[in-house]
């Protein structure tokens, strides 16, 4: 009897000795789960606590939130994978990045068993020939194959990384409201690049500091700037190029002359001058030109294009007595743009129709008042339209007015109007004379029927979608026609 109990009690499992020969070789087959009582190797319980009566909840070290499912979910919880489970906002980078590796080593092996085929892990169904076998050299009769659908699950890294895209794109939005970077940037082909790039780079990528930026990095760019014009300059020989000039003034008020290279290839930048010390009378102007002709070779310049204005005139006459082979050229949007000016400053009817449109739009655009009653008529449309050209800008503005009349003379006659201080100034009563005088408006038509056919000519010329050469005297009788 003590011997039996002896045994029982060496023997928990009760099987009997006398059949197995002993319990050692039985035990030593039966294989223990590394998550049982008393044997937790599996590395997530060194961040997490067993809870409960039953042992069967999990508390997370870090933030202290206690849920089911075990050390599987646990594991999730700290890579924050969002699987199941919430993210641990307290964890360390590492130790995420420690589960994150855990967990995706597990997703790949679960996708290597599950996948038939050579299924690609993320497909949601796959085409898969369950004969396995392939025929070379002979026609494949279509019912040897069976075609069968087959789902596969959903890899942790599409739910880790839906999240994980959300707080980069957060990151990258920040950076351009922060910053005041036009959102157009974003359409940009580098913009695109610059991404690809730092993806195959991979983790720990650091980008370029502000020194990287300012010496290292823009003396590469000017290396490979010169190396492209390299390029061109052989493009050159072949079929000739076109010199323009182009003059304005910066914020410092200096003048500024900037030279850029047209070829069937595309348009280079090729320098600027700042002229600010220099007379600009046409000798001056060309031997600057003459000058750069010189640069790019004169056996492949066609012609020199340049302003319209007298002293560049008389320098493209002189360039071209001494360079018998090319032909200087005055700028179409330039001459429109002239047209248009002389529009405004020598007829009587358009100066003063420009003047009174202009003293609406300044009045209203000073006083925030009104501003937001101008928005309530016109559905938050603006008055002032930007242009091509300061005297564009003055035509563009004027069809603005005549597309909101409607509006403004509403907003005249408003009782917010009649009742606001403004309407009782001298200024405010002869705004409100003007935009309620019908001769006004008519005005305002004949100038728009004058300045539109040419502003029509003005944004063929200056637009780069196609060459406008082939088109511009046409456009230029119709518009005459229309004038």
């Amino acid at each position: 009897m003590a011997s039996t109990q002896a045994n029982a009690s060496e023997n928990p499992t009760n099987i009997p000795v006398s059949q197995s020969g002993s319990t050692a070789g039985i035990a030593s087959k039966r294989k223990v789960s590394k998550n049982a009582l008393g044997s937790r190797t599996d590395v997530g319980w060194e961040h997490g606590i067993s809870v409960g009566e039953d042992g069967k909840k999990i508390q997370c070290k870090y933030c202290h939130k206690i849920f089911s499912g075990g050390v599987y979910r646990l594991k999730h919880h700290l890579a924050g994978t969002q699987k199941d489970v919430g993210a641990c906002t307290a964890v360390s980078d590492e130790i995420k990045k420690q589960m994150w590796d855990v967990v995706s080593g597990l997703q790949v092996n679960l996708m290597k068993k599950t996948s038939v085929g050579g299924a690609s892990p993320g497909e949601a169904t796959k085409e898969v020939d369950t004969t396995g076998e392939k025929r070379k050299g002979k026609e494949l009769d279509g019912n040897i194959f069976k075609k069968t659908r087959i789902s596969t699950q959903t890899t942790i890294n599409n739910i880790f990384k839906k999240n994980l895209r959300e707080e980069v794109c957060l990151e990258i939005s920040a950076f351009f409201y922060n910053n005041g970077i036009p959102f157009n940037v974003s359409r940009s082909e580098e913009y695109s690049r610059m991404f690809e790039k730092a993806i195959r780079y991979g983790q720990g990528f650091k980008p370029p500091s502000y020194h990287e930026l300012r010496v290292p990095l823009l003396k590469k760019h000017v290396e490979l700037v010169q190396q492209s014009l390299e390029g061109h300059r052989a493009y050159w020989k072949q079929v000739g190029c076109t010199i323009m000039t182009d003059g304005w003034t910066d914020k410092r008020r200096r003048t500024i002359l900037n030279f850029l290279v047209n070829s069937p290839k595309g348009t280079v930048f090729l320098k600027s001058i700042d002229a600010s010390h220099i007379t600009k009378t046409a000798d001056k102007i060309f031997k600057m030109i003459d000058d750069v002709v010189e640069e790019v070779g004169e056996e492949n310049v066609i012609q020199v294009v340049t302003d319209n204005a007298a002293n560049y005139k008389a320098a493209g006459e002189m360039l071209m007595k001494k360079r018998k082979k090319l032909f200087w050229t005055p700028c179409a949007a330039h001459c429109i743009d002239l047209m248009l000016e002389d529009l405004e400053k020598k007829v009587t009817l358009h100066k003063d129709t420009i003047y009174k449109g202009r003293k609406i739009t300044t009045y209203i655009s000073a006083r925030t008042a009104l501003i937001a009653l101008l928005h309530i008529h016109t559905k938050g449309k603006d008055l002032v339209r930007p242009g091509m050209t300061r005297f564009a800008t003055s035509y563009l503005t004027l069809g603005c007015l005549n597309d909101n009349k409607g509006s403004l003379i509403r907003m005249f006659l408003s009782d917010q109007w009649t009742s606001s201080k403004f309407a009782k100034t001298k200024d405010g009563k002869i705004i409100a004379s003007v935009v309620l005088d019908k001769v006004f408006w008519k005005e305002v038509v004949i100038c728009l029927r004058a300045a539109y056919p040419l502003l029509h000519v003005l944004r063929m010329v200056d637009s780069e979608e196609k060459p406008a050469m082939g088109f511009i005297y046409e456009e230029m009788t119709s518009a005459k026609e229309k004038i």
